[in-house]
């Protein structure tokens, strides 16, 4: 049965297909007698967990159960399969980020996935790519901004194939829209992943930001100036009319 919450951001996710079997030696020929047959060792429990979670997700749109299978995956990893591969690692944070959000428990996405890898700076690319589409999306940034900066500033990082899309992705859907422009060119000033073409497009955007930034900051200025000037109007107008029923009221005095 799936989860009664409400539809949640989605987020496109490829599951992963089952390991196929190694092919038998010799393929096309007969087998001799003498030669053993070479079959596939089964898979880990792991994966056979990854599958199900994945059927649950995308066929039977059983979130919770999906969550929950990925849950004892992870479990299985902490004491059975410690030769599992990165792949399968990634593949069930995968699915568990998908289910989260079908759930609506998108703000849960960070955390879930940082009780596995501990650090944001050991988090694969894809899973990384994920957490800033989801929060960006939902229009809470600012949760990812200290998890993709540790992660963009680690050197073991900076050489992964994946390392320039995600500090471009870092910028337009974090640093910019946050408004942390000092932190968007020393990012920027500092990677060896842009070309210099490319840094100088970037920072002449970062320059246009700054510009309607000073802009908006001087007409914020401008505003409260003409509401302070409108407000000491307002109580000197008071004061005058308050001055003028006084005189009004001393007026027949005078004149005995």
């Amino acid at each position: 049965m799936s989860e009664e919450t409400g539809p949640g951001p989605r987020l496109a996710m490829k599951s992963d297909s089952s390991t196929p079997a190694a092919p038998l030696r010799g393929l096309g020929a007969p087998l001799r007698s003498s030669e053993p047959v070479c079959a596939a060792p089964p898979p880990s429990a792991a994966v056979v967990l990854l599958e199900e979670a994945a059927d649950l997700l995308v066929v039977h749109l059983d979130f919770r159960g999906a969550l929950q299978t990925c849950e004892r995956a992870w479990r299985s990893l902490a004491s059975n399969d410690a030769g599992t591969s990165l792949e399968v690692k990634c593949s069930l944070c995968v699915v568990g980020i998908q289910a989260l959000a079908e759930m609506n428990r998108w703000q849960e996405v960070l955390s879930w996935v940082l009780q596995y890898y501990q650090v944001p700076e050991k988090l694969p690319p894809k899973v990384l790519e994920l957490c800033v589409l989801l929060y960006s999306k939902m229009q809470e940034p600012g949760a990812v901004l200290e998890v993709v900066s540790a992660w963009l500033q680690d050197p073991d990082n900076q050489g992964l194939p994946e390392y320039r899309a995600l500090a471009e992705l870092h910028l337009q859907r974090v640093l910019l829209p946050l408004g942390c422009l000092s932190e968007a060119e020393e990012l920027v000033v500092g990677s060896a992943a842009f070309s210099e073409e490319e840094r100088l497009d970037v920072l002449q955007t970062i320059n246009k930001a700054r510009q309607q930034q000073k802009h908006q900051h001087s007409g914020s200025e401008e505003a409260q100036k003409l509401n302070q000037e409108g407000s000491f109007s307002h109580k000197f107008l008071s004061l005058m009319v308050l001055l003028r029923r006084l005189w009004d009221s001393t007026g027949p005095l005078n004149r005995d």
